[in-house]
């Protein structure tokens, strides 16, 4: 195959996949494969979970959305976007994309190149998915079938920058295939193409970037954690800092979801594999995944200074997900915020009207719809954990009238939203914090 492809088909329609099927079903028919019934049947019907995709992309009718794997048989590229997760241990989990090769390998082509995004540490492609393919096709890689790796750049919740609008990523096992897939993707991403000499070095290129800025909010979130120690603002330095042109702009705060606490995880098993110990990117991961605990304990102490007991405080925790304006819990450290507040006694109501009724089972505690209108003077402490939109667009205000007003109340804004109105108001009523 020496030209660009007749066919495309998308394995896995989550945040990454979906509009990935989308922008190719724009220039070429494409095919959505996902095992889950329920993703598809409301994809089919023009629902998307994520609120991600417009209702007129999905009925394309150059779109096809289906469960059914034999589907993929005519596709002459099949890129798989599934996840990779880590487990317990925080090893990687290659389970989904493993099963995902499986499923390919037995109704894939021969010319077929099969492509994956999803992220993964060096080598896994040719050496743990290359090996799954062969044995469920009967083929083999490099001469029946081609290799090729794109990583993901998704950025949920971000309408600024999408798939059109970032450079994209190619490598294929050959220049040839790396030459179909760069003209294939350019049908699409029209930031620029750039082609990486090796599926390895794409590999690494993707896992480093989440590694990068995890290890950035790692190192802000520790100084704010020493600032506060030291009598000091965080937001008040950085926003100093920040008027030196080379300062990078990072900011402290909860980091969750499926990428950036997952990904450095990828990379240092690679690196323990081949006997290196990778000292600076393990403590990184160490400070950002006990934020969620660290908040929690502050919120203590000012219930504490505020003169009310934390046995049985009635704490609400406003947002959920694991970044704003997103419905995704995965991996949320406020999930470990809330149960560090209940480790002393506190009792936890959790509001969050992005994330969907049911995926609040993930979260240790009961949701309130609407504590605006009925839980007014209910609560001694507030914390705002995520600042969605929806939550940015209430007056400074609206959230003293939560509190009960028999002591002072106490406000933990973990990102400082509302850090300007806080230090405007002079009526003593809250004891305001922010990371």
């Amino acid at each position: 195959m020496n030209q660009t492809p007749k066919q495309v088909c998308v394995v896995g329609l989550g945040y990454v996949g979906l509009p990935l099927a989308v922008g190719f079903a724009k220039h070429l028919p494409t095919i959505g494969f996902d095992v889950n019934a329920t993703r598809v049947k409301e994809l089919q019907d023009g629902y998307d979970r994520n609120d991600e995709t417009p209702e007129a992309d999905l009925r394309n009718p150059n779109l096809t959305l289906t469960t059914d794997p034999t589907q993929m048989r005519d596709a002459d590229v099949i890129i798989i976007t599934v996840p990779t997760p880590i487990d317990k241990a925080k090893r990687p989990d290659l389970r989904y994309l493993i099963s995902a090769s499986q499923t390919v390998g037995q109704h894939m082509k021969r010319g077929a190149i099969v492509v994956y995004e999803s992220t993964v540490y060096p080598g896994c492609t040719e050496e743990d998915c290359a090996p799954v393919l062969e044995q469920a096709s009967g083929m083999k890689a490099g001469v029946d079938f081609k290799l090729g790796y794109s990583p993901e750049r998704i950025n949920p919740g971000d309408s600024e920058h999408t798939l059109e609008t970032i450079v994209k990523v190619v490598a294929g096992q050959d220049e040839e295939t790396t030459e179909i897939l760069a003209r294939l993707y350019g049908l699409v991403v029209k930031a620029g193409i750039h082609k990486a000499p090796n599926i390895r070095t794409a590999e690494a290129a993707k896992v480093i970037e989440n590694t990068q800025r995890d290890l950035n909010i790692a190192l802000m979130n520790e100084l704010a954690m020493l600032f506060r120690a030291l009598g000091l603002n965080t937001r008040d330095v950085l926003a100093a800092a920040r008027t030196k042109w080379n300062f990078l702009p990072f900011e402290p705060g909860l980091v969750g979801g499926h990428c950036i606490p997952v990904d450095p995880y990828y990379l240092t098993h690679k690196a323990q594999e081949v006997g290196f110990h990778p000292e600076v990117i393990l403590a990184g991961r160490r400070t950002n995944d006990t934020m969620g605990i660290y908040v929690a304990k502050e919120t203590v102490k000012l219930l504490i200074h505020a003169g009310r007991p934390v046995r049985n405080a009635q704490v609400l925790v406003l947002g959920a997900a694991f970044k704003e304006n997103v419905p995704d819990v995965r991996d949320t450290r406020v999930k470990e915020l809330v149960e560090e507040l209940h480790s002393f006694g506190c009792h936890v109501e959790v509001c969050d009207p992005v994330v969907l009724e049911s995926d609040r089972r993930y979260i240790p505690a009961p949701f309130v719809d609407d504590p605006f209108c009925t839980r007014r003077g209910h609560y001694d402490a507030v914390v705002l954990a995520v600042p969605h939109r929806i939550f940015r667009e209430r007056a400074y205000s609206d959230y003293l009238t939560l509190m009960s007003a028999l002591a002072q109340g106490v406000f933990v804004d973990v990102k400082g939203a509302y850090l300007s109105d806080a230090r405007a108001d002079t009526s003593g009523r809250v004891l305001y914090w922010n990371l």
